[in-house]
């Protein structure tokens, strides 16, 4: 297995192209549970160039009913991310010191449901983010109201 550094330019490129709109090659799950995961999981695959076709633990999109549940869920994105060690991208939780645009942002409730992953566009002193399901474009993240946040740096991309 061979290690790739993550292109997080051309994942910012595509957050900012697609934020307001819909790439025709995926699914719009926005009227079935939000696209939010869904939109964040295509800039990550732009920036690795990789899926992960593990059934049920991989991280790969082909249709609406051929994916895992990493693409499209909050919870399942996460623990891909943060627990991968084969194929594909793999991050973990930091502080807002480490973020780096092309990063992923949780956002949650006090009790530790999290459900929004917005990308990171930009880190000026502020965190800009784009989204799906409540469409944001270099949105501040301040402006969100939520009670608890996870912030996902991706490490780099693995493979083979």
């Amino acid at each position: 297995m061979r290690y790739i550094p993550y292109d997080r330019a051309a994942a910012v490129i595509y957050a900012r192209k697609w934020a307001l709109d819909r790439n025709q090659a995926y699914y719009n799950f926005e009227n079935i549970g939000g696209d939010c995961t869904n939109f964040a999981s295509q800039c990550i695959f732009t920036g690795a160039g990789v899926m992960n076709f593990t059934p049920v633990t991989g991280w790969y999109y082909r249709s609406a009913s051929d994916r895992t549940a990493s693409w499209t869920g909050v919870e399942f994105l996460y623990n891909f991310l943060v627990n991968n060690s084969s194929i594909g991208p793999h991050g973990r939780e930091v502080s807002r010191q480490e973020l780096l645009p092309g990063d992923i942002v949780q956002l949650g409730t006090r009790e530790g449901h999290f459900y929004h992953s917005p990308v990171i566009t930009a880190v000026t002193p502020e965190i800009l983010v784009a989204a799906h399901t409540y469409d944001a474009l270099d949105r501040p993240l301040s402006s969100y109201n939520y009670q608890n946040l996870r912030l996902i740096h991706i490490d780099g991309v693995r493979i083979y």
